[in-house]
């Protein structure tokens, strides 16, 4: 199983549209395709749906070492609005990883590189392997 599948049982970022692209050690990249059902009464990007994109993107570059994380605490800061047809893009890289925690920052980008919002995570690791 390789990570992209084991992310397909994430199915409320499924069911929102985010598609995770690319998954490496400490990395990962995924994409959200703005639609009317993600925005706000402002007809802006709704904030959940940003925090699902920068989560899930997390998600996967903390999994990525095999072994189950969960994050411990999370902070978005929004930058600038998008809406509908704005395809947005999220980066997650690694800062620090140690035995039992690690921390991450996601960036997230529209489809002209204008950076959208930042997010910042810490995780927790278990001892649980993960099937990939």
């Amino acid at each position: 199983m390789t990570p992209q599948e084991f992310f397909k049982n994430d199915r409320f970022a499924a069911q929102s549209g985010v598609e995770l692209l690319e998954v490496k050690e400490g990395y990962s990249k995924a994409r959200l395709v703005i639609t009317p059902e993600h925005l706000n009464a402002g007809g802006r990007t709704q904030g959940g749906a940003l925090f699902t994109l920068a989560d899930l993107t997390l998600a996967a570059a903390a999994n990525s070492h095999g072994t189950l994380a969960f994050s411990l605490s999370s902070n978005i800061t929004f930058l600038r609005a998008s809406g509908v047809g704005d395809t947005l893009y999220a980066e997650a890289r690694e800062r620090y990883t140690g035995r039992a925690t690690g921390c991450y920052q996601i960036d997230i980008t529209n489809q002209d590189g204008k950076l959208i919002a930042t997010f910042e995570s810490s995780v927790f690791r278990m001892a649980e392997k993960l099937p990939f």
